[in-house]
């Protein structure tokens, strides 16, 4: 008798862990240890996963000239997505007003949010974090951008051999099948960490806080789901790609990416079921690594969302221009942020402090943002698929299974 599927192990996960974390409470968040182990797991793999399949996918794309042509349809389309995403949030948070329409004790003037505004963003900070000093360095930090490039290279350099490098590319693909074959088996303990997680989160804030932050909530999931299954589904259907198929192929790393609150333990899993939708191995390969430093839909829709929230609960107006301005800035700063702990947060914070409105607003979204963030790692998930899937399309390399 066949037993249950991934997915519902994964939704009974989630069920018994909004359970525990209400009845048994503060004690469930001790529980956050199987979801630390997962995580833990799930790191232990990604690093070689990614370079495996990249370089394989480099190499079979076997010249400069294809990379560099698959490059830039893919940085075209991230871009094109980062900035329907701003304006989706811009004009959602505008529509909506949940800053004003919300009664919320604003945080008193000094409160420490735990974020620094001070990093520097600058274009050389940029363009130095995504060279590696050190592969093992990358690999041991799971710096996913650097590991990237330094595949990107290997790859190239790899097909440049010809028949002297084919010995290398067989081990190195036959160690990209052995890393599938590890996170085969971690996955097997994913509903367990789904548990934790989710026990944790309730049994730490309690179903409670959601009363207060309703409206908010129900506003920002409101925006993510129109702009994954309307904007996105568009994409699709001018592409012609099956949208709803694609959904549901990928409905295990969503699952995964909304319980956990992360996207990057969905990423072996998302490249097994793109592959298994019809994307070429080759563009999963290249296009999903880039695309969880480029591509992050649901946390760049967030930027622009939590930071007008903000300056509405102050009651600070923002005029027209002054929104197109921190549009263009977030625009710009997403990108250097790709790969930094908490990223969206410290961008909002200099957006922020760039409009003059207190820092200490991030404390009213500070409080919710493990719930707003399942929200946003889930949209991240199916913006990368349906990004994939696209750039398979563009290359003729989509070929859908039945």
């Amino acid at each position: 008798m066949k037993g249950p599927s991934f997915t519902m192990k994964i939704f009974l996960g989630m069920v018994l862990g909004v359970a525990v974390g209400h009845f048994w409470g503060q004690d469930a968040a001790q529980l956050d240890i199987l979801s630390s182990v997962f995580l833990r797991l799930i790191k232990m793999v990604i690093s070689p996963l990614v370079f495996s399949a990249i370089v394989v996918g480099i190499a079979k794309l076997g010249d400069f000239k294809a990379v560099g042509r698959i490059g830039i349809k893919t940085l075209i389309y991230f871009q094109s997505a980062t900035l329907v995403a701003l304006i989706t949030g811009l004009l959602l948070v505008n529509f909506a007003q949940p800053g004003k329409h919300m009664r919320i004790e604003l945080p008193k003037q000094g409160t420490d949010v735990g974020i620094q505004v001070t990093a520097d963003h600058s274009l050389k900070t940029f363009v130095t974090h995504l060279i590696p000093s050190s592969l093992f360095d990358a690999l041991a930090k799971n710096e996913i951008l650097q590991i990237v490039i330094f595949s990107l290279f290997f790859g190239v350099a790899l097909a440049s051999l010809g028949k002297k490098g084919e010995g290398l590319l067989k081990g190195i693909d036959a160690l990209s099948h052995l890393m599938f074959a590890m996170t085969r088996y971690v996955m097997s303990f994913a509903p367990f960490g789904v548990f934790g997680a989710l026990a944790a989160v309730v049994g730490h804030y309690g179903i409670g806080i959601l009363a207060g932050y309703l409206y908010l909530i129900a506003c920002f999931y409101g925006g993510l789901f129109f702009f994954a299954f309307g904007l996105l589904g568009l994409v699709c259907f001018a592409c012609r790609i099956p949208f709803i198929k694609l959904i549901t192929y990928l409905k295990e790393p969503i699952l995964l990416a909304f319980s956990t609150a992360s996207s990057e333990v969905a990423l072996p899993k998302a490249i097994e079921r793109l592959e298994r939708f019809g994307c070429s191995d080759r563009i999963v390969g290249f296009v999903l690594p880039l695309g969880y430093s480029f591509n992050l839909d649901g946390s760049i829709l967030y930027m622009t969302f939590a930071t007008m929230f903000i300056a509405q609960a102050y009651g600070i107006s923002l005029s027209f221009h002054q929104q197109i301005i921190m549009l263009l800035m977030m625009m710009v700063t997403s990108k250097g942020m790709a790969g930094v702990p908490r990223a969206s947060l410290i961008v909002i914070a200099g957006a922020l402090a760039s409009f003059n409105i207190p820092i200490e607003g991030l404390a009213i979204v500070i409080g919710i943002d493990q719930i707003l963030d399942m929200g946003r790692s889930a949209t991240n998930v199916i913006g990368n698929g349906v990004a994939t899937a696209v750039i398979s399309k563009w290359e003729g390399e989509l070929q859908l299974s039945n």
